[in-house]
């Protein structure tokens, strides 16, 4: 397939083994097999990419198979919305199947492992179940009902086809291992009675396949050869071929089983269940909502199907899940859009500006190039009049020197138009700034060729001529999360950090020849970022969509606030050096300004994490961050909280142990502080010889108490 063995990756190497093994080429068979019981998100994306990107490579089918084994959670919509997204990317499927074709021949097949005494029907309550399935570190114990005889398991399945039991009250399960150091091979669940409604089989089924049991034959009946899974089912894969050891004829090829990692994306959640309560809960505004991780919800914000196969390419596949940074694909959508989007102009936060030494009445149609990285796509034409818009950020009435935008007795240049120079200003009555007056210069035409349109000045704005300008209405999304990793923190709720600021509605005004823009419509508004027509769109209202800034904002903010940590970090030694009190609380008061203005919950996650140690320097530094921080103590693992204080409280330095007992005495869990007592009342008895006559009187306040 590839002309050189290192550019495989591990897939790849494992389909080319085979190969060299003896499977034949026409063998090769794959599949993406999605659960309808959602739409799929940016995950599903990097499988869809693999599945046909092999098919593709290799010129062998590919299969879209829908797992539909559990009528709680599927719906029609949510098959329709996949079959959608997959043929958006840009891939064909050879056959389109359901687990649900093959629901009668997986109940033969079950029984025939009853009749094999390899299944039985057990009626315990799941709570009995739990207990008796053991735990990793204890072996499980046999069902009282798993040495029921083959002749009343068939009589029992039977009946629990037939609809004649309540759920619950049976299920059929495999007759393996309840002694297996894998906890899947302890006698699984093959059938749960299920009394729902099925999207396709209708109500026909009161039984329904585990998935378990379901995926691998599955496989097996469209004679799959590589069935790929993500790393969570590599447990699974015992019981993915003890299932096909039991049906398996000489004659048919055996799918294998092989994983790889996840690649979760930052500042957002790919579960499909936290997706759900997103939605449900009414934090976003539906599955397509352009905040979503879906591929509906990107392609609605203007993502484009080259843009996520890019994505998927970049970042390969790997056998250990990590987190991949969103502006990676940020970065990929603003490549794309950079070479395909027409530049038009646009003013989101306008001010008025005229221009008073332009004739009243007249107006020009300025030529403008449409997208100087694509040499096909042509000019366009753009109407300039005496009073436009321009962005109020682009004007400062007092500016510094290394301003580079419109100011009083400067000159700036109008994109595609003149240059012109800042004289005075309007103001309302509570001194904002209605008006801004202007002269421009008559010779100085962009491309006219004359020597003042060559002239250097500073800056260009873009600008749109009021009189013709299109009124729009602009979604400016955000990331919907604070956090790169909202749902990683075993103490926090993941909605805890949905981003209050993640949509900002405004309106805003277009040139006129976005006037007639359709859905999924795309421009780069020059100086502002990459946008889409929404689908809420109507000839009379233009609605818009911020799909991606032309700069990353947040890797900024990002690279800023480390550098505030790192900087606080190189301070802290100071503390330690000067000798009176003033110069101590300055130096602190500097470094809790600093830690203060540090948003990112990871970035300070980490920072005390990596400060818990034996260094007084950093203890110190741990315990400012408990102090100064948005955080509270509750928001961080309880085992580092623990481990910091005690450390600090045996540190050498006094400073260190009062800034433990201060914080401590604030502290508002009362049951971690008083894990400490003992350490307090020690240091009360036996004060360290560096002890501070501050320290004996923390520690006095507190024994008090």
């Amino acid at each position: 397939m590839a002309s050189e063995e290192k550019s495989l990756n591990f897939i790849e190497q494992i389909i080319e083994e085979d190969l060299k093994s003896g499977l034949s080429n026409n063998k090769l068979h794959f599949r993406f097999p999605p659960e309808p019981n959602g739409y799929l998100h940016i995950g599903h994306a990097s499988s869809i990419a693999l599945n046909f990107g092999l098919g593709i490579d290799y010129q062998s089918p590919v299969n879209l198979r829908f797992d539909d084994t559990n009528p709680e959670k599927e719906e029609q919509e949510f098959v329709d919305a996949i079959k959608k997204d997959v043929e958006w990317l840009g891939y064909t499927w050879s056959e389109e199947r359901y687990a649900s074709d093959y629901f009668q021949q997986l109940y033969d097949w079950a029984v025939l492992l009853i009749k094999k005494d390899k299944a039985y029907v057990d009626s315990q309550s799941s709570e009995d179940m739990a207990i008796q399935k053991g735990t990793p570190s204890t072996e499980g114990v046999d069902s009282p009902y798993r040495n029921r005889s083959v002749e009343e398991n068939l009589d029992l399945f039977e009946r629990m086809k037939n609809g004649e039991f309540e759920a619950g009250t049976h299920i059929l399960r495999a007759k393996i291992d309840m002694k297996s150091t894998n906890m899947l091979m302890r006698d699984p669940i093959m059938y749960r009675i299920l009394h729902k409604h099925h999207h396709r089989t209708g109500d026909s089924w009161k039984i329904y396949p585990m998935y378990d049991w379901a995926h691998g034959q599955s496989d097996y009946l469209e004679q799959i050869s590589h069935s790929f899974c993500t790393l969570e089912f590599l447990p699974h894969r015992e019981l993915y071929d003890w299932f096909l050891d039991q049906i398996l004829e000489d004659n048919k090829l055996r799918p294998k089983q092989r994983e790889f990692a996840r690649r979760n994306l930052s500042h957002t959640v790919v579960s499909k269940r936290k997706l759900q309560q997103l939605v449900k809960e009414k934090h976003v505004n539906g599955w397509d909502d352009p905040r979503m991780s879906t591929i509906s919800g990107l392609r609605r914000r203007g993502y484009t199907a080259a843009s996520l196969r890019n994505f998927a390419n970049t970042i390969g596949i790997a056998k250990r899940d990590n987190l991949i940074n969103v502006s990676v694909l940020e970065f990929c959508i603003r490549e794309d859009l950079n070479k395909i989007a027409p530049r038009v102009m646009a003013v989101l936060d306008p001010v008025k500006l005229i221009i008073t030494n332009y004739p009243e009445g007249k107006e020009e149609w300025l030529e403008a190039e449409n997208n100087q990285e694509d040499e096909t796509a042509g000019f366009r034409k753009v109407p300039f009049s005496r009073e436009l818009y321009i962005e109020r950020e682009d004007f400062l009435e007092e500016a510094p020197a290394k301003y580079f935008r419109l100011t009083l007795g400067k000159e700036v240049r109008l994109k595609n138009a003149y240059i012109i120079k800042g004289e005075s200003v309007i103001k309302d009555g509570e001194g904002n700034i209605t008006e801004i007056h202007v002269t421009y210069d008559t010779d100085s035409l962009s491309g006219s060729g004359t020597e003042a349109s060559q002239r250097k000045v500073s800056g260009t704005l873009h600008w749109v001529s009021i009189s013709h300008a299109v009124q729009a209405e602009v979604r400016m999304y955000d990331r919907l999360f604070t956090d790169e990793a909202p749902d990683s923190y075993k103490e926090k709720n993941f909605l805890d950090f949905v981003n209050p600021n993640s949509l900002e509605v405004i309106t805003g005004f277009v040139e006129p020849s976005l006037a007639t823009a359709q859905n999924e419509d795309k421009f780069q508004f020059q100086r502002l970022g990459y946008f889409t027509v929404d689908k809420d769109s109507t000839p009379s209202k233009l609605v818009f969509n911020k799909t991606v800034g032309l700069k990353d904002a947040w890797e900024e903010k990002g690279k800023k606030e480390e550098n505030s940590i790192n900087n606080s970090l190189k301070e802290i030694n100071k503390y330690f050096k000067v000798e009176t009190k003033p110069e101590r609380i300055t130096i602190e008061s500097a470094i809790g300004e600093s830690i203060k203005n540090v948003s990112s919950f990871s970035l300070l996650q980490n920072s005390l994490k990596k400060n818990i140690n034996n260094n007084k320097g950093s203890l110190l530094f741990a315990q400012f961050i408990l102090k100064y921080s948005i955080l509270k103590s509750a928001d961080f693992e309880e085992d580092d909280i623990k481990k910091l204080y005690m450390m600090s409280l045996r540190s050498e330095s006094t400073y260190v142990r009062s800034k433990a007992l201060l914080n401590l005495r604030d502290i508002e869990n009362s049951s971690l502080k008083n894990q400490f007592d003992d350490e307090i009342l020690k240091l009360y008895s036996n004060p360290p010889k560096s002890a501070s006559e501050r320290e004996i009187e923390i520690l006095a306040e507190m024994v008090k108490k």
